[in-house]
């Protein structure tokens, strides 16, 4: 696995290493020992999926506040996303930032999200699969999610109309909240 540092403190792209041949191919998509060698020491205890059937999808931004908060290990198994993390740790040289990342089944590329973070991510394709790997249990009474067109981030989702839910559409801004991490 390659670990690719992003201009977040302490995001990081990770590219698996392939090995493909006529039949198709194989890669280790988690192993705690190249975590580990890599300097991130990360105990996951959290597998979920989610499925969008079109493109033009959003889903975000989303974290979990407090004791209950969520470092992720994200990637998309079917089809293709633009994946976004927003620094929301106050005391961090990276507060208030936000990088995309293009995840999809065919660059097979992960994004390691460090707890402090919202993520969000829009469908880039029809029929997608997404995966997240959390460090810590979801808590219903902890979740909380910023407007996806918050001013104050100014992200550019690629979209003018996305497909969203109500909890999406009707999200706060950030300058609703006060310091979260």
């Amino acid at each position: 696995m390659d670990f690719i540092a992003t201009e977040l403190k302490d995001v990081y792209i990770i590219e698996p290493k392939v090995f493909g041949d006529h039949r198709g191919w194989f890669y280790e998509s988690w192993t705690e020992r190249d975590f580990e060698n890599a300097g991130l020491h990360y105990h996951f205890v959290q597998d979920n999926q989610s499925y969008s059937s079109k493109k033009g999808t959003l889903r975000g931004l989303h974290f979990q506040k407090g004791e209950y908060s969520q470092a992720k290990l994200v990637r998309c198994t079917r089809g293709a996303i633009l994946d976004v993390a927003v620094d929301l740790r106050h005391d961090s040289p990276t507060y208030h930032k936000w990088i995309k990342v293009e995840l999809s089944a065919e660059n097979k590329r992960e994004l390691l999200i460090p707890r402090g973070f919202a993520h969000g991510f829009v469908t880039l394709t029809d029929d997608v699969e997404f995966i997240y790997r959390c460090d810590n249990y979801y808590y219903p009474a902890s979740e909380a999610t910023i407007r996806f067109n918050d001013p104050e981030l100014n992200i550019d989702w690629g979209i003018d109309n996305p497909i969203l839910a109500a909890k999406d559409t009707d999200a706060p801004f950030m300058k609703d909240f006060g310091e979260l991490f």
